[in-house]
């Protein structure tokens, strides 16, 4: 009996309740994680905090996915050969993406990139440090179990409808404004969850989502200066904002329909 087949059997709505709880266990386990690391050093809570959630979501992935009589390597959590190229060919690309949204942007004007000069390798490294664990958090919670479940159960396109809702609206209740969490948050899951859909894995999404977060942090677009921090000209902040996000759009359209085109022989799962 195929996987999909015991699935449908179980019914839609249960699987998709058993997915909320999942969701909802995940944001236990960051408060718990939360509470655990409250007294950890200031320059190493968040990455502490962050790893926490990290390992005690993989676990609340076993679990369900053990629950739902599904495998490991069903839900994408089992490295494979490919795991390593996937990963590299990722991130170069979420670099690359993040470069283009500046360079794009930059020609508009109105702003301009300054270094900054007091930031420190260690700074750098802690950063990407806890952007990566950030990325591994978010992967695990939304596309694996969740995404391959409903996928499973549903379709892959209601699957990616519903994943990209929830990250979306977890973004927003963060603290997000609702441009950011719609339409940055939105497009970001939608490319994100391709990736994990056509590759069946997440290390592709999760090369994806770690350098583009850390690139967009590094040319200070993440809010606050990072590697360089973003001089707007007076008067001209929200005029940049929009074209940041006109850029972003774009270059996350691009990264989208190259998932498309490349993996266009492989189906949705």
């Amino acid at each position: 009996m195929t996987i999909k087949g015991t699935n449908k059997k179980k019914g839609r709505y249960y699987t998709l309740a058993r997915v909320i709880l999942f969701f909802a266990c995940t944001l236990v386990v960051y408060i718990l994680s939360s509470i655990l690391t409250e007294n950890a050093p200031e320059r190493m809570a968040k990455q502490l905090l962050m790893l926490s959630a990290t390992i005690l979501t993989f676990f609340l992935v076993l679990l369900f996915t053990r629950w739902e009589k599904l495998k490991p390597n069903d839900v994408g959590i089992v490295p494979g050969k490919k795991s390593a190229p996937r990963f590299s060919i990722g991130f170069g690309i979420g670099l690359l993406i993040a470069i283009m949204q500046v360079m794009i942007a930059l020609s508009f004007g109105h702003f301009r990139l300054n270094l900054v000069p007091e930031i420190t390798i260690a700074e750098i490294a802690l950063t990407l440090l806890l952007f990566i664990l950030a990325g591994f958090r978010e992967e695990l919670v939304f596309r694996s179990y969740f995404l391959r479940s409903l996928g499973y159960s549903l379709t892959p396109f209601l699957a990616l409808v519903i994943m990209t809702t929830i990250f979306s609206l977890e973004h927003l209740v963060s603290g997000n404004t609702w441009q950011n969490a719609i339409i940055g948050a939105g497009t970001g899951a939608i490319l994100f969850g391709l990736a994990a859909l056509k590759t069946k894995g997440l290390a592709l999404p999760l090369g994806l989502h770690i350098a583009f977060n850390f690139g967009n942090w590094a040319f200070g677009f993440k809010g606050r200066p990072g590697i360089w921090e973003v001089i707007v000209e007076k008067g001209y902040d929200s005029y940049v904002n929009n074209i940041g996000m006109g850029a972003y759009i774009f270059v996350m359209g691009l990264a989208i329909a190259g998932v498309c085109i490349v993996y266009r022989r492989e189906k949705l799962s």
